[in-house]
């Protein structure tokens, strides 16, 4: 079909959003809204209280201050995604009320919420709020938090642990290492990021009084997971009893996914206004308040036997949660210690991790979510192994990966791969890379006072699996059809995708097939957009829903075309006889009489039987000036296994994406705090975010392995560019450091204030 599987259709929504027609939530503009600010802490752990809200009450334009007595009714946040410790019992939340009581716990967290005319009235309001902070001792950082007398975050929490978990079979690896012939350990940072979205967060709220129904209007990853979280934990109605509408979103990366005060907030103000309620974050509250991704210190212990087979892995990991635990913050290093042992054959593993409370933002899902971790541990712990036994790094690689004939795999740690020829697309990334011509360009590199260095990561991870998706596809009168499903663009292309997935089975052109989610009074449910799902799941479900219709189609235009419906064909948006041009236009076949809503609506789900296991190879090469430290990426060469690909073009673009944030994590991204919880990186003037500039040409290309527990054949791609990245980049790094006799002890992000202290070091000793 022209615009089916696999065919690189032109993103079909582009020309609105670079027209200037997208739709956002701070575009809409409720008749007679009014406007909200949070007031939020200056610092990091501190008491409080209110000495005087009636001035602020009084000023000019201002409707409403909120403060914890006004939201006391209110449930909790909630944080769902919990998991078993090592001794059996499940995670316990910390509190987290909509505003706090009496007690702040990072630099930034709300503690009143002022509604007024203009958004400087509720400035003014803000200023004039008098608040008697008594500032307590406060700790950053996973080392002094854990520090025997550190500050502690909870009282209930000793030595700021919030739990302690673990993955595989603690015995077995003991066994393992105790007949090792060598052991090689690595302990790395992976450092503390902050998603930058082009849209901040914003959310609009309203109150219908004759129905008390509420309506939030807000960009985020899924308005049903929103709905349902507020009615339930906070709320505690009926779902029947709110709307969530998402329209456009600019951006999401995980961290539009969660429940944040200012949602509760507004649908309580605009019920007790009568009004709606607009608010929007600023860049510097982005930076403050939404949560943050990474943040883990992790210690690796590979096991290699006399032949150097890895034989064990032992894993020590500390994850930063920040000052409470977030919605699925849990989660989040327990689905990355999953993929601890990457694409390799390891007969024992055992993962012990720690989830570690500071007084700084909350820390949770962020593009990948946990697998980034996990992937950049253990290949630079590969990469130190081919270091620390002489062995060329893809020779370590190609004796200890998991082999085609060993598919499906079942790791040490739960998941089962289906397919991967991991050595393949490794050697075809090196021959894209020019691998073998290396040597040659670190010897002129050097001439010039360059330090050059080529890295490679073979990862994998887990996406696209979870719980059930539907799709409904409906054929109108004009003959054109819609699709309604309950996942969440934030810019990834869904309309695109999801019209070729119905074009396929119906061949109509874009133009005649619309798509709409986001909005939970039209679509029945739905499971919105995280873990790479959207097409595994949702567009396997719309690809079944739009067959199911096909066939409708063809059933009803036998009967009117006096033939068998095995003589029949999809074409050109109608049914014909195979072969002729006589046929049946869907607008016509939508009038007989038994085009019935049963026939020409249809719904179907689809729940993965398992994750899909995307994997692939980058390889970069960079080069840093002795001089300044500054390092540039050269070349950068991308082999990925996708299994069947739908659109080439978005592929593509997913991939470089996704591959420029892992060169910015490896280069120059990091929220920093001071001792006194402050955040140094408050703003893109201390937070160094890529360019353009920043960015390589990419190479990139696939070598595809059909999943085969997916029903489109598919392998999740949304994340992998950015799990790729990082550990090829560091090990390019290391590498040059190598070979020039220096460090290779470094961490992200690599710097070059950090490289050129390292270079001076080396240099002076």
């Amino acid at each position: 079909m022209k615009f089916g599987m696999g065919q690189p259709v032109r993103r079909v929504e582009d020309q609105r959003f670079i027209t200037g027609a997208g739709r956002y939530t701070s575009d809409i503009r409720p008749e007679k809204g009014l406007v909200s600010l949070a007031l939020r802490s200056p610092h990091a752990h501190a008491s409080f209280r209110f000495t005087d809200l009636d001035a602020a009450r009084a000023r000019k334009g201002v409707k409403l201050v909120l403060t914890h007595a006004d939201v006391a009714h209110l449930g909790d946040l909630p944080c769902k995604g919990v998991i078993k410790t090592v001794d059996g019992s499940m995670v316990q939340p910390t509190p987290r009320p909509v505003l706090p009581r009496d007690t702040v716990r990072h630099v930034g967290e709300a503690v009143a919420f002022i509604v007024a005319e203009t958004l400087n009235q509720a400035r003014d309001a803000a200023e004039a709020i008098g608040v008697d902070y008594t500032v307590l001792p406060s700790v950053t950082g996973i080392a002094n938090a854990t520090a025997p007398g550190a500050p502690l975050v909870w009282p209930d929490r000793p030595g700021n642990i919030a739990f302690v978990a673990e993955q595989g079979d603690k015995a077995r690896a003991d066994a393992a290492f105790a007949k090792a012939a060598k052991t090689v350990s690595l302990t790395i940072v992976n450092n503390r990021l902050v998603s930058s979205y082009m849209e901040t967060r914003a959310a609009i709220g309203e109150y219908d009084a004759k129905s008390k129904r509420y309506t939030l209007t807000l960009g985020s990853q899924g308005s049903h997971g929103v709905r349902d979280l507020l009615c339930k934990d906070v709320f505690k109605i009926d779902p029947s009893r709110m709307r969530v509408v998402t329209p456009d979103v600019g951006g999401g990366f995980g961290t539009k996914i969660f429940l944040y005060s200012e949602y509760p907030l507004v649908l309580l103000a605009a019920e007790k206004l009568k009004c709606p309620v607009s608010w929007v974050s600023d860049r510097t509250e982005h930076f403050l308040a939404d949560t943050h991704g990474r943040a883990n210190l992790a210690t690796a212990t590979m096991a290699l036997d006399a032949k150097g087979k890895f034989i064990g892995l032992r894993v020590a990991m500390d994850a930063d949660m920040g000052a409470t635990l977030s919605q699925y913050a849990p989660f989040i290093p327990w689905i990355g210690t999953t993929m601890t042992q990457g694409c390799y054959d390891i007969p024992a593993v055992h993962v012990q991790f720690r989830g570690v409370l500071t007084h700084t933002t909350p820390v949770d899902a962020y593009r990948g979510a946990g697998r980034p971790e996990a992937a950049y541990l253990i290949e630079r712990l590969v990469d130190e192994v081919a270091r620390q036994t002489g062995r060329k790094p893809e020779v370590v690689r190609t004796q200890n990966f998991i082999k085609p004939r060993q598919m499906p795999y079942k790791t040490q740690t739960g998941p089962v791969y289906d397919s991967g020829e991991f050595n393949g697309h490794m050697r075809e990334a090196m021959d894209r890379a020019n691998w073998s011509g290396f040597p040659a360009r670190a010897k002129t590199a050097a001439r010039a006072g360059k330090l050059r260095g080529i890295g490679m990561a073979c990862y994998i991870e887990a996406c696209g699996g979870g719980g059930p998706e539907s799709a409904w596809v409906t054929i109108e009168a004009d003959g054109s059809a819609s699709v309604k499903i309950g996942t969440q663009s934030n810019g990834q292309g869904h309309e695109t995708a999801y019209i070729q997935l119905v074009s396929q089975e119906l061949d109509l052109p874009p133009e005649k097939i619309r798509v709409l989610q986001g909005d939970t009074d039209l679509i029945e449910h739905g499971s919105g957009t995280g873990g790479s799902r959207s097409i595994p799941v949702g567009g396997a479900a719309l690809a079944h829903a739009s067959r199911k219709v096909a066939d409708n189609l063809k059933a009803l235009a036998a009967d009117k075309l006096e033939t068998a419906v095995a003589d029949l064909e999809i074409s050109g948006g109608g049914v014909r006889i195979a072969g002729t041009d006589k046929g049946l236009s869907f607008a016509d076949i939508a009038k007989l009489p038994g085009a019935t809503p049963d026939m020409l609506n249809v719904k179907d789900t689809w729940k993965p039987p398992e994750a899909t296991y995307p994997n692939g190879t980058h390889v970069a090469e960079i080069e840093i000036d002795a001089d300044t430290g500054a390092t540039t990426v050269l070349n950068y060469v991308v082999v990925d296994d996708f299994g069947d690909t739908l659109n080439p073009l978005m592929l593509a673009g997913q991939v470089h994406g996704g591959a420029v944030q892992g060169i910015g994590q490896a280069l120059m991204e990091e929220v920093k705090f001071d001792s006194s919880g402050q955040m140094l990186t408050a703003s893109y003037m201390d937070y160094a975010m890529p360019r353009a500039a920043d960015a390589p040409s990419f190479s990139f290309s696939t070598r595809n392995v059909r999943c085969v527990t997916n029903a489109l054949g598919v392998k999740g791609a949304g994340e992998a560019g950015a799990i790729g990245a990082c550990p090829a980049v560091m090990n390019a790094v290391a590498d040059a450091m190598s070979r020039a006799g220096k460090s290779t002890a470094v961490d992200m992000p690599a710097t070059p204030a950090k490289l050129r202290k390292l270079i001076a070091g080396a240099a002076k000793a």
